[in-house]
């Protein structure tokens, strides 16, 4: 069964002992995030999700590092681990006709399922759970414990929200995740890098000479839809129809009390406002999931015309920085649940990973069928064409036995298998908005190395080496005597 808001995610943690009660005074200036940071870095006892009960300076609680690691990601998502996201989704794609009339039904079935999940039309109430509370005449943001991450933040941001707005011309909802930084109680800085779909609602409203772009900032509701504001959708597909799939259950949706959009009506907070397009301010700094602090940028402001709430709202957030932390595992869902997709495109492609140390955009290693000379330049130039992997700035392809999600093989692969004049594309082109090291803003240098065995048609005359392997005979002989040999 589906979740249908936070507290039923928060039950199952504490339930599958993935959680821990912090009833000790706490900070939200700084000391939560020391306090996150250890757990995340395994200098605690075990890494748990963190519910600190007695914030200061505030009547809510705080959740954080609900997602912060495989097992609990699944949990999130309604599977058992994360690689059953990328089985569930082939199956549901794959393009071969099924075997039989039972293999027909099967696939039938599997299709109407995901149609009723994802809901064909919003599924509409009158009254939530989001508005027991409305505020309307005075809203303030000094009801929430926001907190200030690291030392030279220029201060409080927002860091797991599900911001909504609709383009201004088609009406097509888009969701994000976008920090927003306090400015004071009533206005807080919308930072949507340029790739994204918010940014690009910004730009389309500029065009038509729109100054004013309605938004609502949903805090909590089911981890499903709190996850998928971050997936990297398509542009126009709406990222609750993914929630809605992945819980097995349309989202819900309420109307909001001050601005024309819809919410989902299990979340715990919502700030209603709008951005406004004629006040850009100073956004920053921020310690930023690269492990360093990202530069002070203008951005627009958002300002609040009200908050809605539960009656015993529980405040939802994260923490970045220096890996591995929460989004770590946020991003693994993302790399597992689309690989079906990225093969749609690239059927060549085994398996792919974005290790942490990568952060997301600065490494992807992918294990290909090589097949014909020049297949690894192909999957290079594919990925960089493709949707957000075009910001990766380096990817590297071995071969397909190469288990990419184990970093130690794949780096014995990749500095073994490569002659570094012949097998390396340098290029430029787009990168991350938040890339500190490109000489130019959002545009950079880019690798790919092609780390696969090499074929004569390739320039490659000296026949390849094989491989080391013990012989299997003996291996199965090893494996009888193993239990014997006390080791």
């Amino acid at each position: 069964m589906p979740y249908k808001d936070l507290r039923e995610f928060i039950s199952r943690l504490e339930n599958q002992n993935e959680l821990v009660r912090i009833n000790q005074p706490v900070s939200p200036i700084l000391e939560i995030t020391e306090i996150t940071d250890r757990v995340c870095k395994g200098h605690a006892k075990r890494n748990a999700a963190l519910l600190f009960e007695h914030v200061i300076g505030s009547n809510m609680p705080v959740l954080i590092n609900a997602f912060g690691s495989a097992e609990r990601m699944a949990m999130a998502l309604g599977v058992n681990r994360l690689d059953d996201l990328n089985e569930n989704l082939s199956r549901l794609i794959d393009m071969r006709l099924p075997q039989g009339f039972g293999g027909v039904l099967e696939r039938g079935q599997e299709l109407l399922n995901a149609l009723r999940s994802i809901g064909l039309s919003p599924k509409k109430v009158r009254r939530a759970a989001c508005q027991e509370i409305v505020y309307k005449d005075n809203p303030s943001l000094d009801l929430l414990p926001i907190l200030q991450s690291w030392p030279k933040d220029g201060g409080r941001f927002i860091t797991l929200p599900q911001v909504i707005t609709r383009d201004p011309q088609t009406g097509v909802r888009n969701v994000g995740m976008y920090r927003l930084q306090v400015v004071d109680q009533h206005t807080l800085l919308m930072h949507w890098q340029r790739h994204k779909g918010g940014a690009e609602h910004q730009r389309v409203a500029q065009e038509i000479h729109q100054s004013h772009i309605p938004a609502a900032i949903v805090l909590g509701g089911d981890p499903a839809s709190i996850w998928c504001a971050s997936a990297p959708l398509p542009p126009n597909i709406d990222e609750y129809l993914l929630a809605g799939y992945l819980r097995g259950k349309p989202v819900e949706f309420v109307d909001c009390v001050s601005q024309p959009l819809q919410v989902p009506a299990q979340a715990e907070i919502i700030l209603e406002g709008y951005v406004d397009l004629n006040d850009f301010r100073p956004e920053g700094p921020f310690g930023d999931h690269t492990g360093y602090y990202t530069p002070i940028e203008l951005f627009p402001a958002f300002h609040i015309t009200a908050i809605t709430q539960r009656q015993d709202a529980i405040y939802p957030t994260t923490v970045v920085g220096i890996p591995p932390m929460e989004d770590a595992w946020m991003g693994k869902a993302t790399e597992r649940l689309f690989l079906p997709l990225i093969r749609l495109f690239i059927p060549e492609v085994v398996d792919i990973c974005m290790p942490a140390e990568g952060v997301f955009h600065n490494l992807v290693l992918v294990s290909i069928r090589k097949r014909f000379p020049g297949q690894a330049h192909k999957v290079i130039f594919g990925l960089w064409g493709l949707a957000l992997l075009s910001l990766a700035k380096a990817i590297v392809v071995v071969d397909e036995w190469v288990d990419v999600q184990n970093p130690s093989q794949t780096a014995w692969q990749a500095l073994g298998n490569v002659d570094w004049s012949h097998d390396v594309i340098i290029s430029n082109g787009p990168v991350d908005q938040l890339d500190h090291a490109s000489y130019q803003p959002s545009f950079g240098g880019k690798i790919g190395i092609d780390a696969t065995a090499k074929l004569p048609e390739e320039g490659y005359q000296r026949g390849w080496q094989e491989v080391v392997r013990m012989d299997p005979q003996i291996q199965d002989k090893i494996n009888q005597l193993w239990n014997n040999l006390n080791l």
